[in-house]
């Protein structure tokens, strides 16, 4: 275990940077402004600094097409990589005027003509302006999502280390698991687990918690004591390396098949359709269609969403069906697909799979597969 904060690798860094830059230039986008922790990590290679307060994450980041210079706004630089001079981390300020002084302080301001931004606040946009007045602002949120949409294969190697700590921890809970333990029990125990490999940041707050029998996408409480006719789903996710790794299991202390039944059959069913559904090429409205085509009521929570460093592409949901339908399944993906149903008297029987979509089918990321492990 290590506790040290070190950049990202730097042939990962060189070449997410490579692909930013090369969208930017099919943008005619000068200046790239990035405040959000995937945005900014995936282009400056820099960790994570603070776990609390009101800010998660420490840097900013400026990226200039013209150099490929990157600054930060940055308190110190422990993390920050080796390719990025001391001179261009620029300190955390609450003052507008010293912010308008760091962005014209950026060679290339002058000559900027467009400039992105992945979100701001009016105020914000008004410093921009100030900073950058005769360039043209523009959205630069849609351009990232975009070029994080597709993993290079270092990524999915990112990502499969980040599952492997999550199904690592996820064991150590289902080891505590018994009777009469909680939720929040068992949720200590895997933040326990994955603390012990280096990990401070989990993707969720709730890991385990007992499907309620009386209302569908319902929890009872994470203090109530476990039954050994529960259905309890975990979810297991963590965030290693600046990726996100996932899964979700169902688990009963009487055996999951003789508790669910006839339920783990229609899952089984549906998991069938949902993973013949992820093909190179496909609409992913196909995901959609899978879910349908089992007679299933359709669940508010994605049925698919890109994992990488966070809310990355596709987002295939029955809620959101004008996103899905402007959005294809394309080799590289990496998805956290999800299968849930319901019986009323029941529970519900929940299983998650990162699965890499490629040009010769799926493949699942994870090494203990729900339908393998739950036997």
């Amino acid at each position: 275990m290590t506790t040290e904060i070190l950049p990202d690798d730097a042939a990962l860094r060189a070449a997410r940077r490579e692909r930013v830059l090369a969208q930017m230039e099919a943008a005619g986008i000068d200046i790239l402004i990035t405040g959000r922790e995937a945005n900014a990590r995936y282009i400056a290679g820099v960790p994570r600094l603070w776990l609390n307060g009101s800010r998660p994450f420490g840097p900013g980041c400026i990226y200039v097409r013209e150099t490929g210079d990157i600054h930060l706004v940055q308190t110190w630089d422990e993390g920050v990589p080796p390719d990025i001079p001391h001179e261009h981390l620029h300190g955390i300020t609450f003052n507008g005027a010293n912010t308008v002084k760091m962005l014209q302080g950026v060679h290339g301001a002058d000559a900027a003509r467009t400039v992105a931004t992945d979100g701001l606040m009016p105020s914000t946009a008004r410093l921009i302006r100030t900073a950058y007045p005769n360039a043209e602002l523009v959205d630069g949120e849609q351009l990232l999502r975009e070029v994080r949409r597709i993993k290079l294969p270092e990524e999915i190697d990112a990502i499969r280390v980040a599952i492997g700590i999550a199904e690592r921890a996820l064991a150590a809970a289902e080891q505590a698991f018994a009777v009469g333990v909680t939720g929040r029990q068992l949720t200590g125990v895997f933040m326990e687990a994955m603390a012990e490999e280096g990990i401070t940041t989990p993707t969720t707050q709730d890991v385990a918690r007992i499907s309620s029998r009386t209302e569908a996408w319902a929890n009872v409480s994470r203090d109530t004591a476990i039954a050994a006719d529960d259905l309890v789903s975990f979810d297991a996710g963590v965030l290693a390396g600046g990726y996100i790794g996932e899964v979700g299991r169902t688990r009963c202390l009487n055996g999951l098949a003789s508790a669910a039944g006839s339920l783990l059959d229609t899952w089984d069913e549906l998991w069938d359709r949902l993973v013949n559904a992820c093909r190179a090429g496909a609409p992913a409205t196909d995901l959609l269609d899978a879910y349908d085509a089992s007679g299933l009521p359709a669940p508010p929570t994605p049925v698919a969403r890109g994992l990488g460093h966070g809310n990355d592409l596709p987002l295939v949901s029955h809620a959101l069906p004008k996103t899905a339908a402007e959005q294809k399944l394309e080799a590289g993906m990496v998805l956290a697909l999800t299968g849930y149903v319901w019986q009323e008297g029941v529970g519900a029987v929940y299983g998650q799979e990162p699965v890499l979509i490629t040009d010769s089918g799926p493949t699942l990321l994870s090494a203990n597969p729900f339908r393998e492990a739950r036997s």
